[in-house]
């Protein structure tokens, strides 16, 4: 089997390794891009999957997985503070949040769940995006018949989704923003006992 693997001028990690860690990480192995992934669990329970998931995707501690530029959070919702907790500064690193508050909790007192988690990772760039799909959905090829697998970006930042856009592309996705976390980025987040309009939404693009 070859090794061979891009080495991006960014790093990535995937925090939390269950269903959707797991189909994110497959993206990123399909593609030959390194990603280091990480959870509660010590790293060596995570390497025999992540192995078998393919060469690029490497199990380390929480602490090593913190060091990547971009950080995709695919941990249950309410464990989102004792991952922002790891670091005493999130200055220069982009999140990507991955993660869905449903029901929504009441101590969100109407802001939209990824503004929530973005008070969390003080100085961090935040962006939703990922959440939207079922997990057996984000784990499968994004190409098909000359289309790619749609998936919606939100920020507060209008600098931060350029990057994280560019990222989907090379995972074959076609990336498609929608503003600000409380405008457009509404459409992927819950609202009280109901999810937004696009999520579970598995959409495609044709190329351009």
């Amino acid at each position: 089997m070859s090794t061979q693997y891009r080495r991006s001028t960014m790093s990535y990690a995937i925090v939390g390794f269950g269903k959707i860690g797991q189909a994110l990480a497959h993206a990123f192995a399909r593609k030959n891009i390194e990603v280091t992934v990480a959870s509660r669990r010590q790293p060596e329970a995570l390497t025999p999957q992540a192995r078998a998931i393919g060469p690029t995707v490497v199990a380390r501690s929480l602490r090593a997985a913190l060091k990547a530029d971009t950080i995709i959070l695919a941990v249950p919702f309410g464990e989102h503070r004792e991952v922002a907790k790891a670091l005493p500064s999130w200055e220069g690193k982009t999140v990507i949040d991955a993660t869905n508050a449903f029901p929504v909790p009441e101590e969100l007192d109407g802001l939209p769940s990824s503004a929530f988690v973005a008070k969390a990772f003080t100085g961090a760039k935040l962006v939703k995006g990922f959440n939207h799909l079922i997990a057996a959905t984000l784990a499968a090829d994004p190409i098909v018949e000359g289309g790619h697998r749609v998936v919606f970006l939100s920020s507060d930042d209008e600098d931060a989704i350029a990057p994280v856009a560019a990222l989907a592309k090379q995972l074959g996705f076609a990336p498609v923003e929608l503003g600000k976390l409380d405008e457009g980025g509404a459409l992927v987040h819950a609202h009280g006992g109901t999810w937004g309009q696009l999520i579970f939404q598995d959409l495609f693009k044709k190329e351009q």
